[in-house]
């Protein structure tokens, strides 16, 4: 594999649907990479961030893209995930994301967030502290007026 490859999406979708394209998207980057490990957390990042995007969007549209950029040494990966959001659905992200990259122990944070999640106290959020621990991605977001893209984002060598 020497040349980039992408996988573009924009949509309006349900559950049912963040489901087909996970299955797709697994069976895809499997064969494109031959990596049965690299292609299951790919379909960890692009179920959770689909399924984040489907609950929160103002509109019920998002778009997905998955890019992969071979390097002599290693791949660039990143799963982004782009669609409307309200302003308060944007706060608790940013807090969510700022709380996950001061945690030094992806682990210990993902069980940190069920443990919350059993108490029922908050939005869970286990599905981005799940991509971060293992799908073995780092998150962040941009957000541009009610525009909100959230990146997964790995280096395998």
């Amino acid at each position: 594999m020497g040349c980039p490859t992408y996988l573009e999406l924009t949509f309006r979708p349900d559950l049912e649907l963040v489901t087909d394209v996970r299955d797709f998207v697994e069976a895809f980057y499997l064969r494109v990479l031959r990596d049965r490990d690299l292609s299951g957390r790919l379909m960890i990042a692009t179920h959770e961030l689909l399924e984040n995007a489907a609950k929160y969007s103002l509109d019920g549209e998002t778009s997905l893209r998955i890019e992969v950029v071979p390097g002599p040494a290693a791949h660039a990966i990143t799963v982004r995930t782009r669609n409307r959001a309200e302003d308060h659905h944007v706060t608790t992200l940013r807090v969510y994301l700022d709380e996950m990259r001061a945690s030094a122990d992806p682990d210990a944070y993902y069980l940190q967030r069920m443990r919350r999640a059993a108490r029922g106290t908050d939005v869970s959020q286990l599905g981005l502290a799940r991509v971060r621990c293992e799908a073995e991605m780092q998150l962040s977001c941009t957000v541009e007026g009610d525009l909100v893209t959230i990146h997964a984002e790995t280096t395998v060598r």
